[in-house]
């Protein structure tokens, strides 16, 4: 797979949540780092998504937000 997209993470599904449209996939990218993506169930579908499934998390963000109490 050849991306534009410099960050790209692997790591290994450790938790769906399914919605009615959309799931929370939390993925493990080593050194207790989790990374949760919010994407649409037809995606987990089509991409044949299950928990300890290894998926490299590609992100390609205009804009990080980062914020403190």
């Amino acid at each position: 797979m050849k991306l534009s997209a410099r960050n790209q993470l692997k790591g290994k599904i450790i938790e769906i949540q399914e919605g009615a449209v959309n799931a929370i996939v939390k993925i493990n990218v080593g050194n207790g780092n989790i990374l949760t993506a919010d994407i649409t169930m037809q995606s987990v579908k089509e991409l044949n998504l299950a928990v300890g499934k290894e998926v490299i998390a590609v992100i390609k963000a205009t804009n990080v937000m980062v914020g403190i109490e």
